[in-house]
């Protein structure tokens, strides 16, 4: 009964340092992420650099690393909780496997002295020999056998135990190494994100003495998204109206080929998992409504979302699909829609297309290379995910968006 809880015991700890394992490398992956972003942040800021910015431009992009740096902070600090987590419970288990390693020597040495004595004083053969009948003569023999074999074991557990408490003490050393080294990177973002948000509360006072201004210039971007967007509905609900010419009864949605059915299947089956489309970059603004980060009482509609990357970048397709159409924009940009079954994945402020209308696209091919502002320096791909007429949110779809 004994043997089967250690047994039990040592299951449930193997389950947990599993679990443990799993949760670290999760964690590991997320902060590595997040440092990527910071140093991509930091790489695009620096392409602006030279670039004379409104107060309000100062803060959009000292937003922009607070919040990757916040981000990256907690992430420090939940792995650092864990390693704290998962060295408590190497020393805990040190403690024990010491006490367990000190008992099974001591009863390891009893053993060979009761053994060394018991040869002193009768021969393995004289024990034998007095036996009464060769049934006991036997069981004797099979006792002697057993005792040397509990011997044996009994060494053996003893070494293994011993390598278990060497390898116990090299991980504890290793994970209080991985932790002060995270501890060390914290307490320097801790200390950067400071300077930083120093730095807004200045920038914070030089916006609101222009909150008007900048308001008007806000409500005025937001009505020009607007037009675009019925531009894009009314060129999406075309391409439905066309593909269900006719048929006696309308449809709100694209009358799909067998092909085109398999086609939208393979997309949703890769809900959360198509590519970025871009090769690099990081997401400036979200999908739907929100209120502006500073200027009160404004509340910011994005139809998809906002991507700024390197200056040269090219956008890409996130799924095998067809070129629907391409459109002029405001301020002689293009934009492309790829057509995935029903599925319909848009990309604007594009300067320059590699693609005409019914291409077939396959996953990541080049479509056109992303527009530089000649002004702000920026490049931002604004792109869009939409079901027939549904506007969908990107970061259900996109990998990690």
């Amino acid at each position: 009964m004994m043997r089967f809880k250690h047994i039990l015991s040592f299951f449930f700890l193997m389950i947990s340092l599993t679990v443990f394992s799993q949760t670290q490398k999760e964690l590991e992956a997320q902060r590595k992420a997040l440092q990527q972003q910071v140093s991509q942040i930091k790489k695009l800021l620096s392409e602006t650099k030279s670039v004379k910015k409104t107060a309000l431009e100062q803060l959009n992009d000292l937003n922009l690393q607070i919040n990757a740096e916040a981000k990256l902070i907690k992430a420090f600090t939940a792995e650092a909780k864990l390693l704290e987590s998962k060295i408590t419970a190497n020393q805990k288990e040190i403690s024990a496997l010491t006490e367990e390693l000190k008992t099974l020597k001591k009863d390891y040495a009893n053993m060979i002295y009761k053994s060394y004595k018991s040869k002193s004083q009768n021969s393995r053969i004289m024990f034998l020999l007095s036996s009464e009948n060769f049934n006991q003569a036997y069981k004797r023999l099979q006792y002697m056998k057993q005792y040397t074999d509990f011997r044996k074991a009994q060494g053996v557990q003893i070494s293994k135990k011993t390598s278990s408490l060497v390898v116990l003490n090299d991980t504890l050393k290793v994970r209080k190494s991985e932790k002060e080294k995270l501890v060390k990177a914290r307490k320097k973002a801790q200390q950067q994100i400071e300077i930083k948000r120093k730095n807004q509360q200045v920038v914070v006072a030089k916006v609101k003495k222009q909150e008007k201004k900048y308001s008007t210039q806000i409500k005025k971007k937001q009505r020009e998204e607007r037009k675009v967007n019925a531009q894009i509905d009314k060129i999406i609900s075309k391409a439905i109206a066309k593909s269900n010419k006719g048929k006696t009864k309308k449809s709100s949605g694209f009358a799909m080929t067998a092909e085109a059915k398999l086609l939208a299947k393979k997309f949703e089956a890769n809900k959360g998992k198509l590519p970025w489309p871009i090769e690099k970059g990081v997401v400036t603004r979200r999908f739907g409504k929100q209120p502006h980060p500073t200027i009160p009482g404004i509340i910011v509609e994005t139809a998809g979302v906002y991507i700024r990357t390197e200056n040269g970048a090219n956008a890409r397709a996130i799924f095998n699909g067809k070129v629907m159409d391409i459109i002029k924009l405001p301020g002689n940009r293009k934009g492309v829609y790829v057509r995935h079954g029903n599925y319909i994945s848009f990309y604007a402020n594009l300067e320059t297309v590699f693609v005409k209308t019914g291409d077939v696209l396959t996953t990541k091919q080049k479509i056109g290379k992303i527009y530089t502002d000649k002004i702000s320096k920026k490049t931002i791909l604004k792109f869009q995910l939409r079901k027939n007429l549904q506007r969908l949110n990107p970061a259900s779809w996109i990998y990690k968006m």
